[in-house]
């Protein structure tokens, strides 16, 4: 510490800083300088390294950060909390870790001593690497059970997306089967993985196998097993069931099976054992079964495309993972969890997105889910250079193309602050957003761009519904054909207040 720096130790009574010693959250104290005064054992445990070596040294000499890119540095500068913020951060020994960071500016006599830092463990990267190396790849490791991934993987604030988490918490040391409903991209083996890994079978394998990408007569000899002789070239060969006992299997894509095949997997479901193909024994299985499906399983079940008495069956916890376009207040969450986790495999320093391009990203309908958001943010990262900004320019052509962005549009005013008047285009949900100009519009003689035109336009369309309802947005956002997250976004961009028509 420098002369006249208080110790912000002094404040803290010894034994609550023999609490925090013990505390399973990482814990590290500085003084106003940024020299680290306390370092518990699980923040050493987290970075491997030696609290001896720690203490004393300023943040930045431990971490490959800077003054502007350590959160205790932050904190410090600016007087204020930084509250669970995701944060990727290297040691200087070379070794990557995933955390949340709660970084509190520390004050005695309202004179400022330092801050305390509690970080929680996100996610280790199971990887050391050289200070001027670069991770090539997002892969995780495979933790050694058949997964990658638990909980701590997972992001999102969206109170029915949290509600998701929790369901799939409480059913994971049950052994009733899970069934995950979502589109395409919402993270559905992301979280059987993450089940797996939270119940008492995380020592035993995770076996996965989708059920669309195999041919029925492979299919059945891939679950059941096969028996020398049984068939041309067939061996003697366990099958996932077996290969499962004791863990879990992950029948991706249920709804793909076909309908003979259900038959016999429900079989093996009511007996808990199974037969290999040829054989006249059965071996008696115990697992959990998760299953995922992409539609509705009532709408597959009307169609005939998935059995009833097997949906009952594996739907006995049922869990409908949100799309994107319903956590709208996600996608900043998002956006920034991928910036940090890209620009470790990318060799960026890539530290937020403009504003055009948020609003962007919000107005849009994401087909594809969190994945789309993360390659379109990875394939804006390719194109950024040496940029520390991601601009609409930057975003990569089949997503601006697709859906009519200018890329040219804005480019010399694009800001990264909240304050900055975004013109983004309106992105078409369906028919009933296809705005029109209005029959008695003089375009030409108004001086206005075909952008602020359907800008108009849309918000006196959202005035109109919202007038007709009286301020009911469920049913306002079903006759304007988009969702109420969406609806709400748009509100807020143009400044309506829902309590003005009630």
């Amino acid at each position: 510490m420098t002369k006249n720096t208080l110790n912000p130790l002094d404040q803290i009574d010894a034994d609550f800083l023999t609490i925090l010693s013990a505390f399973d959250e990482g814990i590290i104290i500085a003084d106003i300088d940024g020299i680290i005064v306390f370092y518990n054992e699980t923040q050493a445990k987290m970075d491997g390294l030696d609290p001896g070596d720690v203490i004393g040294k300023k943040v930045t000499q431990v971490y490959s950060l800077n003054d502007d890119t350590s959160k205790i540095m932050t904190c410090i500068r600016s007087r204020s909390p930084i509250i669970g913020h995701l944060f990727f951060y290297q040691t200087r020994a070379g070794k990557v870790v995933n955390t949340i960071h709660s970084v509190f500016p520390l004050f005695r006599k309202g004179r400022l001593t330092g801050a305390i830092c509690f970080v929680k463990d996100y996610n280790i990267l199971d990887k050391t690497i050289a200070s001027t190396s670069t991770l090539m790849t997002d892969e995780k490791p495979d933790i050694g059970n058949g997964t990658r991934f638990t909980f701590a993987d997972i992001t999102g604030s969206d109170p029915e997306f949290l509600g998701c988490l929790k369901n799939a918490r409480m059913a994971a040391d049950s052994p009733s089967p899970i069934m995950l409903f979502g589109a395409t991209g919402t993270g559905k083996e992301i979280f059987a993985q993450s089940v797996h890994n939270y119940s008492s079978r995380s020592k035993k394998k995770f076996v996965a196998v989708n059920c669309a990408a195999i041919p029925e007569n492979l299919l059945e000899g891939i679950l059941f097993g096969t028996t020398r002789g049984a068939f041309t070239g067939a061996l003697d060969k366990p099958g996932l069931f077996e290969q499962a006992n004791g863990g879990t299997l992950f029948l991706d894509e249920l709804d793909s099976m076909p309908l003979g095949l259900q038959a016999k997997l429900l079989r093996v479901l009511q007996e808990k054992r199974v037969r290999r193909i040829g054989s006249p024994n059965e071996t008696a299985i115990d697992l959990k079964i998760i299953s995922t499906v992409n539609k509705d399983p009532r709408g597959s079940i009307r169609e005939g495309i998935l059995r009833v008495d097997l949906f009952y069956r594996l739907g006995v916890v049922f869990i409908r993972i949100p799309p994107l376009m319903d956590r709208s207040d996600d996608i900043d969450v998002l956006t920034r969890h991928f910036l940090y986790k890209l620009n470790f495999i990318l060799s960026k320093n890539v530290k937020s997105v403009s504003e055009s391009v948020a609003a962007l990203f919000h107005a849009y309908h994401w087909p594809g889910n969190v994945r789309e958001l993360e390659h379109i943010i990875e394939g804006a990262m390719n194109m950024i250079g040496q940029e520390e900004i991601i601009k609409v320019r930057h975003l990569p052509d089949y997503f601006t193309d697709a859906h009519g962005i200018e890329k040219s549009a804005g480019i010399s005013s694009e800001s990264t602050s909240r304050s900055f008047p975004v013109k983004e285009p309106v992105f078409p949900q369906n028919d009933s957003e296809r705005l029109s100009p209005p029959a008695t519009a003089d375009v030409m003689n108004q001086n206005k761009s075909l952008f602020d035109i359907r800008t108009e336009q849309e918000k006196e369309f959202i005035f109109q519904s919202l007038t007709k309802f009286k301020g009911n947005i469920s049913k306002a956002a079903r006759s304007l054909g988009i969702s109420r997250q969406l609806l709400h976004y748009k509100m807020k961009k143009f400044g309506i207040d829902r309590k003005a028509f009630v």
